[in-house]
């Protein structure tokens, strides 16, 4: 290959197009001077629709036609006042090259025959060089594309369908930049040009399902003609003809090639809408008894009718002995679970399926009870598998939101869980009673004292179960050890935050504190929230109020979450919400890493019992409590003691009587504490060592992202200069990437392709990269715009 070919396969056909006028331009051998223009007719105007893009290529080129200036382009005239330079603002670059829509070699060249409005130009052919064939010809596409003398000499299929999907190429945009050394040795048919023409025909078919009329309005008339043509050929389905529910059922069938189509449709069904209630139209095939749901996948009314058939089998466990209701809900998770990997089930439609999993969970796992006789024992075996139950049951109740639901989980739950719970309580209860307390006879806060250079964060009301997602939240930030300790007898606010408290050797209580409010030891005045904090001062302990973060060289207190409000005030609400709740710890715990803290305490006061329909009922007489809370009640003095009484852990002489068991001494409670369980007085101490601060002082601003099909340019505008970028499904982690490895950043601005046509449609994330491959800066974006 000579050197002349191995540089034009090196060229896009555009860039190939501008080298063969240049070298019109030249004139041949004979001439002695260039040509004064190069005269490009075009009898049947096949180049018409490329003018935009080859002007922007060619800043020597200008058309023939209506006067429109700006787009280089007027009528005959007015391309000679450009050529003789007499218009300022239409001045050509090099040799002058006009387009000859819909005009003839030959037209130009018959002189006396000449159309009037052609007749300035007609001098040309003496000072210019015609762009032509070597046979005089005009050249076509398809000419310039083919032929070995003067073209490009690709192999292109001459049949009617391929001339006719090379101009529709053409005019979408899609031809002229492809590589022509990329379409060396490739047979250029029709099948070829359709795929870049529609490169995801399974896309096309959703974005059409989703919404015929304004897909078709929207689409030019070259690309519907090709939709249609690819419905017919790919997916054996007419648009036209055969109507969007016909699609529809095609799509739930998922058979054939419409299993791409399914596959597409289940990776971003957010971009379509619509498409779900037109599939929640098609009727599913019958199904026996023994087939259960297989088959069933693509059908949201067989999902619909697999809920209402869950809603009524759980709520009928309500009245079941605990292990029949463990037997049913076994059942109907064996019937139910494949419906938790439908699309469905993603989409939010299949609440009760999803909530089905952790109640089976629940029913397993409450079979058995913690093992041990001492409260140290029970509380170890309780630390190893028994908070998966808890976890599980608020799982469960999180899963789901409308009344109707919510009673039916409610009712199953309430009859495996409460049983459970009741007697892990009383298991517990007994070993406190035969050990004297929860800790013996020692009945000593367990807090440590202030540490320089450690934070202490105290979450109200934060459950063991609950600790161990958010310790999951935290392990991003850096090494996350949990463990656990028992809080203050009785497990309430008042006395368990102060000895979690880093100056709870400060702290005494006395017999007249029935309300479990302890006193600063050394002046015996209340702890009130104004004497705690002053305490804490005291003792060289920073409090940090909302958003203050101190100097992370000392030791600090500081408050997060709202756990234990948020529970009293919307009882089994508070399991949907959870996140939102622990989101605000690990926002507090970034916010004071960014300042400088790295070393943090968490710690609480109490946990909590949550079980829907309410705690079972306790009596206590009136005349015998001085105050009563929901699991607890201080006795007065002449009072005999109940068969659960201990003495508040702060002063011994305060009488405490515990609701046993499970029950409460206050009817209606989903929410309570202040008892004797694993769940309220078994407290999480979460230690987190967090890595170094990565916040990159580098900053940058994205200014555009623009697709075209699936190649993507970024521009940036930054002070740095050594940035990159990716495209990401998943921000933070590289895994995610969808192109081959990030690009760099050239003068702002970086060019990305993505490799997986199948990717077309999906959301992403265009992320900025530092030197160090931080993300300093982030953008949603979708794929092919």
């Amino acid at each position: 290959m000579s050197s002349s070919e191995q540089l034009r396969t090196a060229l896009t056909i555009a860039q190939s197009l501008k080298s063969s006028l240049e070298s019109a331009a030249k004139g041949n051998s004979h001439t002695t001077t260039p040509a004064a223009a190069v005269l490009w007719p075009d009898k049947e105007g096949q180049w018409q629709a490329a003018m935009p893009t080859l002007k922007k290529l060619i800043p020597s080129l200008c058309e023939l036609g209506t006067y429109a200036p700006d787009e280089r382009r007027g009528p005959a005239v007015w391309v000679k006042c450009v050529l003789a330079g007499l218009l300022p603002d239409a001045q050509l670059e090099g040799v002058p090259v006009i387009y000859l829509p819909h005009v003839s070699r030959a037209e130009l060249r018959a002189i006396e025959s000449c159309p009037r409005e052609l007749q300035p130009l007609a001098e040309l052919q003496y000072r210019g060089a015609f762009w032509s064939q070597a046979n005089a010809k005009d050249w076509t596409l398809g000419a310039f594309l083919a032929s070995k003398n003067g073209g490009l000499g690709l192999d292109i299929a001459q049949d009617k369908a391929t001339q006719e999907a090379l101009f529709q190429a053409l005019e979408a945009g899609v031809l002229l930049d492809r590589s022509v050394a990329d379409l060396n040795g490739r047979t250029i048919n029709a099948e070829w040009l359709m795929s870049l023409l529609a490169p995801n025909p399974a896309r096309d078919l959703l974005v059409w399902m989703n919404d015929p009329d304004a897909a078709q309005s929207k689409w030019s008339k070259q690309r519907w003609a090709v939709f249609e043509k690819r419905a017919k050929t790919d997916f054996g389905f007419d648009p036209k003809a055969d109507g969007v529910l016909a699609a529809a059922e095609k799509l739930a069938k998922a058979a054939g090639p419409w299993a791409a189509v399914s596959e597409l449709y289940k990776d971003s069904f957010g971009s379509f809408p619509k498409v779900f209630d037109l599939l929640s139209q098609v009727q599913p095939p019958q199904r026996s008894l023994f087939d259960g749901y297989e088959g069933q996948e693509g059908y949201p009314q067989a999902n619909e009718g697999g809920e209402s058939a869950l809603r009524y089998a759980l709520a009928a466990c309500g009245p079941m002995m605990p292990d029949q209701a463990r037997e049913e809900i076994a059942k109907l998770d064996k019937d139910h679970g494949l419906r938790r990997n439908w699309l469905w089930a993603r989409m939010g439609q299949a609440p009760l399926a999803t909530a089905l999993g952790f109640l089976a969970t629940v029913a397993s796992q409450s079979k058995q009870l913690p093992a041990g006789t001492t409260p140290g024992a029970l509380a170890q075996s309780y630390q190893q598998m028994g908070w998966q139950v808890d976890a599980a049951a608020l799982s469960a109740l999180a899963a789901v939101t409308t009344k109707v639901d919510v009673d039916a989980v409610s009712a199953a739950l309430r009859a495996v869980y409460l049983p459970w719970l009741d007697e892990c309580a009383k298991r517990l209860q007994e070993a406190a009673k035969a050990s004297g307390g929860l800790r013996g006879q020692a009945a000593t806060p367990g807090a440590v004292g202030p540490v320089p250079g450690t934070c202490t964060i105290f979450v109200d009301g934060l459950r063991y179960d609950v600790a161990t997602r958010l310790q999951s939240l935290l392990s991003e930030l850096g090494t996350v050890n949990l463990d656990g300790a028992w809080t203050s007898m009785p497990s309430v606010t008042a006395s368990g935050k102060a000895w979690c408290s880093p100056v709870a050797n400060a702290i005494a209580g006395d017999k007249d504190d029935t309300e479990f409010q302890p006193r600063v030891a050394a002046d015996g005045k209340p702890l009130s929230t104004h004497h705690f904090r002053k305490l804490l001062s005291d003792h060289g302990v920073q409090f940090l109020d909302k958003h203050e973060t101190g100097d992370a060289l000392g030791s600090a207190w500081t408050e997060a979450g709202d756990l234990d409000h948020y529970g009293h005030a919307h009882g089994i609400r508070l399991a949907r919400d959870m996140d939102v709740q622990l989101a605000q710890v690990v926002e507090r715990v970034v916010e004071l890493q960014q300042a400088g803290w790295n070393k943090f305490r968490i710690v609480t006061d109490h946990g909590w019992l949550l079980v829907p329909g309410g705690l079972p009922k306790s009596d206590l007489p009136k005349h015998q409590a001085e105050t009563r809370w929901g699991r607890c009640a201080v006795l007065k003095d002449s009072a005999h003691g109940t068969p659960l009484t201990f003495g508040w852990d702060w002063c011994n002489d305060v009488q405490v009587a515990y609701a046993p068991g499970v029950s409460c001494f206050v009817a209606g409670q989903d929410y309570a504490h202040g008892g004797i369980s694993f769940q309220e007085c078994w407290v999480p101490v979460l230690s987190l060592e967090a890595t170094a601060s990565t916040a990159s002082q580098v900053k940058a601003t994205i200014d555009s992202v623009t697709w075209r099909g699936l190649r993507c340019v970024v521009t940036v505008t930054s002070t740095a200069s050594d940035l990159s970028t990716d495209i990401r499904t998943k921000p933070a982690q590289a895994s995610s990437s969808l192109i081959a490895s990030p690009k760099l950043l050239v003068d702002g601005k970086a060019n990305l392709a993505i490799a997986d046509d199948d990717q077309e449609g999906a959301a992403a994330v265009v992320v900025i990269l530092d030197a160090q491959g931080n993300i300093i800066q982030k953008i949603a974006t979708t794929v092919g715009g």
